[in-house]
């Protein structure tokens, strides 16, 4: 029996009769949450397992379009690419997206619940701590994505997204949707109380886990957003303790960029990489169509991204790789197919997606060094990155100079040429991962979208389309969908 929620579908409304009870039944009645092991079980879905790039890459300045018949057409490539609701429900989509969300809130809830009635509590802890921590970051992805983007002058009367916080045992339960301040309060709230019950000891592989690096790293990134850069510092030094962060980035001089097409796609998403802080696995074809969509990684961003000299005045070592003349790809992604059984030719595609990673911990203490204004700290956050992307790096030549930023960027303005090459490095860094998205809505930036037929779409900082829409069946809820 299915039945309208936050996470779940309109099929809902076949049924009523009984529901109420139903639902206050374990969802498998062979299961009952009575160890620590079974509750740990069921955190391993306590995140979203689905993948925003999909959306979120297109929409960025990241994405062009290649052409008429380069690449395949998708509504939840095309309609981001031109700023329209996504027409699509399934993989890829924003709707996918909420409803996982909510779907990893309401099993970090059930845990929760569980834990409190537990004879033992104090044995949960760390689970705990883990569903706290889930629970937050389902949340602040939502209120990021579907809300406007954080500001202390108007947090408090914009509408943000409903913060649930006890699992959904009535049918078209109702929510209100609060407002960006309100859910930033609980979202810190999560965060804090949750962060010290961690223990890295609790599961057989932690990456796939709020670990307590990963849970510092997700603050970096809340905080980050919330403009409380002093946190963002803190939480970046407690994430890697006496400043190892260095020995922690991706090796793409040393080991990346030295590998075979097939060992490239292996190696990124692997739980072994000391840079992938937090995985997830979730149903997706990004990692099958990343390359083959029309809106899309082209090769206008691919000369000014990778084959240009940056403001070091070297070029980055990424290999890239093309599947047809305009199809270019960073190797990052392997689907991973699930078959229904082991004879069926059908089934499930999934994907294995880095949620945080050290060096995005690494940006995120630069950016608040910046806004902090110590620029020499950036600055040597800046190198040491570069030092890790730059084939025989040379800190005398690659160095970040005021002098590379004046003629680089055309500003004297150290500061902002500081955070102009941040954001390069990590358009560059996190390409084809949806990550540039978030720089655009902190930042303001506008978007430029370019059409084959000439046209140009363009996206301003204070455009409603940059608050993705709420599905439409939440409405049944009593929650009120995004201005259009």
């Amino acid at each position: 029996m299915k039945k309208i929620s936050l996470y779940l579908t309109l099929s809902s409304l076949l049924a009523f009769t009984g529901c109420e009870k139903f639902l206050e039944q374990p969802v498998d009645q062979r299961t009952q949450l009575d160890t620590v092991e079974k509750v740990s079980e069921l955190l391993a879905t306590a995140y979203p397992q689905a993948d925003y790039a999909t959306f979120t890459e297109s929409l960025s300045d990241l994405a062009q379009d290649k052409g008429v018949g380069q690449g395949i057409v998708e509504p939840e490539n095309r309609d981001p690419y031109f700023f329209q609701d996504v027409r699509y429900r399934e993989e890829g989509s924003p709707d996918f997206y909420w409803y996982a969300a909510y779907k990893a809130i309401a099993a970090a809830n059930h845990a929760l619940e569980t834990i409190s009635k537990a004879s033992n509590p104090e044995a949960y802890q760390a689970q705990k701590g883990e569903a706290l921590l889930a629970r937050a970051y389902s949340h602040f992805m939502l209120v990021t994505l579907f809300s406007k983007v954080y500001n202390p002058q108007t947090a408090g009367t914009d509408p943000g997204i409903p913060y649930v916080t006890t699992p959904e045992k009535v049918v078209l339960g109702q929510y209100e949707r609060g407002t960006v301040a309100s859910v930033y309060e609980q979202i810190e709230k999560d965060i804090t109380e949750g962060l010290p019950l961690l223990s890295n000891q609790a599961y057989r592989i932690p990456k796939y886990h709020f670990n307590t690096t990963a849970a510092h790293a997700f603050a970096t990134r809340f905080y980050l957003f919330k403009k409380d850069y002093a946190k963002v510092i803190e939480h970046a030094n407690q994430a890697f303790p006496g400043n190892t962060i260095g020995s922690n980035l991706r090796p793409w001089v040393n080991v990346y960029s030295t590998l075979t097409a097939n060992e490239g796609l292996a190696i990124y998403t692997q739980a072994s990489q000391n840079a992938n802080l937090l995985l997830v696995e979730a149903r997706s074809l990004w990692a099958r169509n990343l390359a083959q969509y029309r809106y899309g990684l082209a090769t206008p961003v691919v000369n000014r991204l990778f084959r240009s000299p940056n403001v070091t005045g070297a070029r980055w070592i990424f290999p890239l790789y093309t599947q047809g003349e305009e199809n270019w790809l960073v190797l990052k992604f392997r689907e991973h197919f699930v078959r229904e059984d082991i004879n069926a030719d059908i089934g499930l595609p999934y994907t294995i997606f880095p949620l945080l990673t050290a060096e995005e911990v690494l940006f995120n203490r630069a950016e608040a060094y910046l806004e902090l204004n110590n620029n020499t700290a950036a600055r040597t956050d800046l190198n040491l990155y570069a030092s890790m992307r730059i084939e025989d790096y040379n800190a005398n030549t690659h160095a970040i100079t005021d002098a590379k930023l004046r003629n680089y960027y055309g500003t004297s303005n150290v500061k902002q040429g500081l955070l102009a090459a941040l954001l390069d490095f990590k358009a560059a860094e996190f390409v084809q991962e949806g990550m540039r998205w978030f720089d655009i809505l902190r930042h303001g930036l506008t978007v430029i979208h370019p059409i084959a037929e000439g046209q140009t779409l363009t996206l301003p900082p204070n455009d409603p389309r940059r608050v993705l829409q709420i599905p439409q069946e939440v409405v049944l809820s009593g929650i009120e969908r995004n201005p259009r």
